[in-house]
């Protein structure tokens, strides 16, 4: 048998990798896709407010005389309680005042029994006809007087103690104090609208004041009554995202909507078993509103939103992309509920791919995702 031409040879060659590298790039054009299979479950929705934490009761500490502040008998942040010394204010003028009117009542006194006496030594001569009628109504009404006189002396002199006492302020209530607004030596004045110098938070439970627009409030009447808003279980988020460990109960709501801002103010309750929270923080109020049972979800990523278009790109047997125009209702935390297009089950592509066109096979790549992050974060 005689060998083969060369160049037959080498044309025979050539076709052969030909086709070869035809079907490598064959295989090469068909693209990887991840992908996700529709889920299926009761989902709960939750509602977020921003709040802001109060104590459970937040006394303000006012000046009630005005003078110098001597002495701070407190650490700042600390536990005062009920009664114990706070702040000393000078009170050289006070006791004047206290002395005088000490004085004020010791005359008096002296003055009413001389008008005692003078009645006394009146009245047997009235009775005698050495007087008249007329010098004992003058004798027994000087006597009245003066006792009113004494009164009114031993009136301003309790004022005046009363005043000397508030120049000692003592703690109105058991709790946690601020940080003081006056140090020592600086001037304090009484007055409408002045400004407190500290404020006591007491310790214990807190509450958590959160507006809500007047739409909520109507949407919430509808689904809940009273007694059932208040055994809602009420979580709150810290500032860095984590959630407080405790929750509260929805406690009240004002009696009114707020005409400038159209929203109702809500207050819920959590007894801060920790202390973690402080009067003025602010916490985000988040609380079950409702249950969809059986929703269809499908992850952020699977849904092409054009204005009000939202398509999502579904798989068939064949791995063929079929785009589907779906409708997607409320997005709860990183998902999609779907109330028309889509059955628990298909599988749909994330997007993010560029090869992904209506038509094309694909080569999916089954994701594992769970839609345990419905709830909002």
């Amino acid at each position: 048998m005689k060998p083969l031409p060369t160049a037959l040879v080498l044309i025979s060659g050539c076709l052969l990798l030909s086709c070869t590298s035809k079907k490598e790039e064959a295989a090469q054009l068909v693209p990887e896709v991840n992908v996700v299979q529709v889920g299926q479950l009761n989902v709960p929705l939750y509602t977020e407010y921003v709040g802001q934490a109060y104590g459970q009761s937040d006394v303000e500490i006012k000046p009630r005389v005005e003078g110098w502040v001597q002495a701070i008998h407190f650490k700042e942040g600390s536990i005062v309680n009920k009664g114990q010394l706070l702040y000393t204010i000078q009170d050289d003028e006070l006791r004047d005042k206290v002395q005088a009117a000490q004085a004020d009542v010791a005359q008096a006194d002296i003055m009413l029994a001389k008008a005692k006496s003078d009645l006394d030594r009146v009245r047997p001569l009235v009775e005698m006809n050495a007087l008249s009628r007329r010098d004992l109504d003058a004798a027994q009404a000087s006597y009245d007087a003066q006792k009113e006189a004494v009164n009114a002396a031993k009136a301003a002199l309790n004022n005046a103690q009363t005043q000397l006492g508030y120049s000692r302020i003592t703690a109105p209530i058991s709790g946690s104090i601020g940080v003081s607004k006056v140090q020592t030596g600086d001037f304090v004045s009484r007055g409408i609208g002045q400004q407190a110098i500290n404020t006591i938070s007491a310790v214990g439970a807190m509450r958590v004041r959160f507006a809500i627009t007047e739409n909520d409030y109507i949407n919430f009447s509808k689904k809940m009554n009273a007694d059932k808003a208040r055994n809602i279980d009420v979580q709150f988020i810290l500032n860095d995202g984590t959630v407080f460990p405790e929750t509260g109960k929805l406690d009240f709501a004002n009696r009114e909507i707020d005409p400038s801002t159209g929203s109702l103010l809500v207050q819920a309750v959590v007894e801060n078993k920790t202390r973690l929270l402080k009067p003025g923080q602010y916490v985000k109020v988040r609380f079950k509103t409702e249950e969809i049972a059986n929703a269809v979800m499908v992850p952020q990523e699977a849904i092409n939103q054009m204005q009000n278009v939202y398509m999502a790109f579904l798989l068939d047997d064949s791995s063929k992309i079929k785009p589907r125009p779906v409708n997607a209702g409320r997005r709860v935390g990183s998902n999609w509920i779907i109330n028309d297009g889509l059955k628990a089950g298909d599988k749909v592509a994330l997007l993010g791919n560029a090869l992904i066109k209506p038509g094309i096979v694909v080569k999916p790549i089954l994701k594992p995702y769970s839609y345990d992050s419905t709830t909002v974060k």
